[in-house]
């Protein structure tokens, strides 16, 4: 009998109402928005009544770089809640929202999989509570008021061949990223070139993710950078005058989202930037209400090690005075060996000379999360097609590195198939870790780039090309305060290198840095590598075209 599809799981769960959910957790219902049955929005009066509460312990789901083999990185994040509370322990799982754009396009939902998915699946896929519609209808308030500013007789002189804030859409659509606005009559605005992000790397979603409360969040949208003058003084967001508006379009999208698992394990999803062009992370807020509802927040952080574990250890933690406990580092045994060379349709043979060559990713990934000062756990995702002497090489090269390896079998078996890695987290969790960030404020931003290129990538050095180097001079100019910023690195999910082609754990080659952009609303400065882009395409074959619904309103295709 075939598995059901993740689609088909999630439809036959049984959901506790939500209000249940939140009684467990000692929510009261004036604290509490719903949305439904089976979604609810947690305000601001829970999180104030239980400021003094002490906090949980904090444990960081991250993984390996990704392949086309898959990794499971959420699925064991919700596996391992589940697990938790099979063996006694009151967990609360803080995720990120999921993007339209990988729905629709080649990477599907982002809601778990198997049985360790959180719940109601199709709308958390979808449009959930609203908050992306609420962050891109805010992204492109500004940018209306902007031309709408040059329009009316632009009293700032903003140069239109430099306005840096680019509109959203939340879908994957390369056709929007390069455009020409303002065609037509004379009324219809001023002809410039302009450009469009996906929602996820708007400067508003890391900044909504970032902000600890609406005072926060407005200054934070306010010192956006968002153009300089024919004369070159910079503009900021609180100058253009629609601050206040925006913020009452994000009101709402503040509050963290409220939904539960399969196995009614709480569930805290909000936010959602992506990690290979954005801090990729959740909420601040939804991370340390986790910590107030539980013993254990279990949170994940996009894309492998290198990029997502980065940003959250070096901006998240480094913003929001937080501390992880322990770090589940999630690998496969296919996935490794595909880093070893072989093509995705050879991965279900045993292959142990290609897993030799590949495992250098686990390692390398092991050895940069080390150096954070942190315990280390690697979750192994098991597949039927692992072999017990695959499965043994992984944990002869884990232990060599001090590093405990556990089986997960959560997506075929929900948390009864997690509690082998529920135990060994425990256990890490009570080791002593002495946390630290991998580069002081102090250090140039320049520093920054190289540790982060030298340190997590393993390159030999950093090529900052010309436009790079003009950025970074016009930031250090700005505000001296503005180099003792972190830094966000857009980088290719699928190498620790610049260049996706280069698996494993290579070598022998530098990280090229073409342009750098100041965030100074999210208070990072991004950096651009290679030829990372902020707007996706769709694939030959998007999974939109899977999609559907039938006539008596059943959403079918969505995985």
């Amino acid at each position: 009998m075939p598995f059901p599809s993740d689609i088909e799981i999630a439809q036959n769960a049984k959901m506790k109402p939500i209000t249940a959910i939140a009684d467990e957790l000692g929510i009261c219902e004036d604290e509490l928005e719903t949305y439904g049955r089976y979604k609810a929005k947690i305000n601001d009066r829970f999180i104030k009544r239980n400021a003094e509460r002490p906090d949980g312990k904090l444990i960081l789901v991250t993984a390996i770089n990704p392949t086309p083999a898959g990794e499971g990185k959420t699925t064991t994040t919700v596996g391992l809640g589940q697990a938790m509370a099979k063996i006694g322990k009151k967990a609360v799982i803080a995720l990120r929202e999921p993007s339209l754009g990988p729905v629709f396009g080649i990477k599907g939902g982002a809601a778990g999989g198997g049985y360790a998915q959180v719940v109601p699946m199709e709308d958390i896929n979808l449009h959930f509570t609203g908050d992306f519609h609420a962050i891109t209808a805010a992204n492109n308030l500004l940018s209306a008021m902007i031309d709408n500013h040059i329009m009316q007789g632009n009293a700032l002189g903003i140069d239109q061949r430099r306005i840096l804030f680019p509109r959203v859409t939340d879908t994957n659509d390369r056709a929007l990223r390069n455009i020409i606005v303002g065609l037509g009559k004379k009324i219809d605005g001023i002809p410039r070139e302009d450009h469009f992000m996906i929602t996820v790397a708007s400067e508003i979603m890391a900044i909504l993710c970032l902000a600890e409360d609406i005072a926060d969040l407005k200054a934070r949208l306010g010192a956006m950078l968002v153009a300089y003058t024919y004369d070159n003084k910079p503009v900021y967001a609180r100058e253009i005058g629609c601050v206040g508006a925006m913020a009452a379009l994000l009101k709402d999208a503040m509050s963290p989202n409220l939904v539960q698992t399969l196995e009614n394990t709480p569930a805290l999803i909000h936010g959602g930037p992506f990690a290979n062009i954005a801090h990729g992370c959740n909420s601040v807020k939804a991370t340390k209400l986790a910590l107030k509802l539980g013993d254990y927040a279990i949170t994940e952080a996009g894309f492998g090690a290198d990029l997502g574990a980065e940003k959250f250890l070096d901006i998240k933690c480094r913003a929001a005075g937080l501390t992880p406990s322990c770090v589940v580092l999630v690998a496969t045994v296919r996935a490794l060996k595909y880093n070893g060379g072989l093509k995705k349709e050879e991965l279900a043979a045993e292959n142990l000379p290609a897993l030799q060559k590949g495992i250098c990713n686990l390692e390398a990934h092991i050895d940069n999360l080390q150096q954070y000062g942190l315990p280390v756990v690697v979750a192994m995702n098991r597949f039927g097609t692992d072999t017990e002497a695959e499965l043994e090489l992984v944990r002869s090269t884990c232990a060599a590195k001090g590093v405990k390896v556990a089986l997960s079998e959560v997506f075929a078996k929900g948390g009864a198939g997690g509690i082998e890695l529920a135990n060994l987290v425990i256990e890490a969790c009570e080791q002593p870790s002495e946390f630290k960030l991998l580069y002081p404020d102090y250090a140039s931003l320049k520093d920054k780039i190289c540790i982060v290129a030298e340190k997590i990538y393993g390159a030999d050095g950093v090529n900052f090309e010309a436009a790079a180097l003009k950025s970074l001079s016009e930031i250090e100019a700005l505000d001296p305060d503005y180099c003792r910023l972190p830094i966000c690195v857009a980088k290719t999910q699928y190498s620790l290198s610049d260049d996706p082609a280069r698996l494993g754990r290579p070598a022998g080659f530098d990280i090229t840095v073409r342009d750098v952009k100041l965030s100074a609303g999210a208070r990072f400065v991004v950096v651009y590598t290679g030829a990372i882009m902020t707007m996706p395409g769709l694939p030959k074959v998007p999974a939109a075209l899977n999609i559907d619904v039938t006539n008596d309103g059943v959403i079918t295709g969505l995985s």
